[in-house]
């Protein structure tokens, strides 16, 4: 990576955007997968589309915390490579690895009893047993779907970064294409339902993450990256640990917030939770280009720090915010003038109760739009920390603002206040807006202090 204490902000933000948008694109193709998913869930089934919506819940928070030693991968493997030390980024790839395998193990024995806990959460007998069905089928695709983000962290500290969009772009395809066979038992493949969803996750999954592998080994035969794979570095290992352990717990502690809200939204009612589905799987589409932006804006802030160069890093910083909120003005337009044709995406046009699911769905999202700039502001922050490799105070921060703030407020304005779904989801608002403060201010605090000591290259 060259020195930018020369750019202008213009300069931060083209070169932010160039990194970025590969991975953005990347990330909405992943995501796509997903919202490909409860669409065709949502035309075969409403109580498959609300039962896949909690059991994707527990599923991705089981997923978002082991993808922190996956995550790891990015500023350690770009602070070797500042260094010139492509070996070190090489083990910090292969330990991370091990880290996601032993997770992913003790992951599957958990979400093979799942409807206990979902029936202890409140959740409908049936929509509970569906959940279970789905999770245990979905389960095993967790090592491929973590490993692949350990493989895409290293090629982003490569800048590699297109691959991964062409990569995506073809899984997504192939998603809709198995989707479409085993959920609606198309061309006399069985009709299987939300069990035909969880295969096609898992194949797909798996896919991606040996079309990474292989892209790696082509572009990069040098790197012999899978060359005794077997062998441990025990120091290199620990420190992905301690690295990666935070980064997982507070991408954690939001995702627990969202799937706490989930499961209070099944005790309004089955119908308000599918809206509640339909409704994230919008605001996590926009939220797609927030993660891609951040991964670029990590690289950078690595690079920048560990030259030293806060004039750099301190421009850069603005420069990321500029871009996140210009997109969170954005959306919140969209969401604010077509609520009602977004929602309507999500559910059969013959189902009895369509006019209701995309009337509660219109209401959340147009609360959505609300909370885009919180949202926007708490990841620019956290990804700029991250660069700094700093995550274990920003987790602190991060799980007191989702579970003091954000999840008791949201409880109070649903059920005391009586405010029901909306109430849910203002409290959403008010954990992600303190969040992006607290982590601002982390950030900000950062930089005062070590402006004394370092002096821009």
């Amino acid at each position: 990576m060259s020195a930018s204490s020369d750019l202008t902000f213009r300069g931060h933000v083209a070169r932010l955007l160039a990194l970025g948008l590969p991975l953005v694109g990347a990330q909405v193709a992943s995501f796509a997968i997903h919202v490909t998913d409860t669409v065709m869930l949502g035309w075969y089934d409403i109580t498959a589309l609300a039962a896949a919506t909690m059991a994707t819940s527990l599923w991705f928070v089981i997923f978002i915390l082991g993808s922190g030693f996956a995550h790891a991968v990015t500023p350690m493997a770009a602070a070797a490579m500042e260094a010139g030390d492509e070996i070190r980024a090489r083990r910090v790839t292969r330990m991370s690895l091990w880290l996601v395998l032993g997770y992913a193990i003790l992951a599957v024995a958990l979400l093979w009893r799942s409807e206990p806990l979902l029936l202890a959460m409140g959740q409908t007998q049936e929509v509970a047993a569906e959940a279970q069905r789905y999770l245990r089928i979905a389960g095993w695709g967790l090592f491929p779907a973590i490993a692949g983000q350990a493989l895409r962290g290293l090629l982003g500290a490569m800048q590699l970064t297109a691959a991964q969009l062409w990569i995506t772009l073809a899984a997504l395809l192939l998603n809709a294409g198995i989707n479409g066979l085993l959920i609606f038992g198309s061309l006399g493949a069985p009709e299987l339902g939300i069990a035909g969803a969880a295969i096609a996750s898992v194949a797909v999954q798996a896919a991606q993450a040996l079309a990474l592998a292989a892209y790696i080994q082509r572009r990069r035969p040098d790197y012999e990256l899978f060359r005794r794979l077997w062998r441990p570095d025990w120091p290199v290992l620990r420190e992905v640990f301690r690295l990666g352990l935070p980064i997982g717990l507070i991408a954690l502690a939001e995702s627990a917030m969202f799937s706490a809200s989930a499961v209070m939204m099944g005790w309004i009612g089955a119908l308000e939770l599918a809206a509640h589905g339909i409704a994230l799987q919008l605001t996590a589409l926009a939220f797609m280009f927030h993660v891609g932006m951040s991964q670029a804006a990590t690289i950078r802030a690595g690079g920048q720090y560990g030259r030293s160069d806060l004039a750099a890093l301190a421009r850069g910083a603005r420069a990321a915010y500029a871009v996140a909120f210009g997109f969170g003005a954005l959306v919140t337009l969209i969401y604010l003038l077509a609520p009602a044709p977004l929602v309507a995406l999500f559910v059969d046009p013959q189902d009895p109760q369509r006019d209701a699911v995309i009337a509660a769905g219109v209401r959340l999202v147009m609360i959505a739009g609300l909370f885009q700039f919180m949202d926007a502001g708490q990841i620019v922050a956290v990804s700029l920390l991250r660069g700094l490799q700093d995550t274990r105070i920003p987790m602190w921060l991060a799980t007191l603002s989702y579970w003091l703030i954000g999840t008791p407020l949201g409880y109070l304005l649903a059920f005391p206040a009586g405010l029901g779904a909306e109430g849910l989801w203002l409290g959403l608002t008010a954990g992600l807006g303190a969040a992006a403060l607290t982590l601002g201010w982390r950030f900000r605090r950062h930089l005062a202090s070590a402006a004394p000591a370092r002096s821009p290259a």
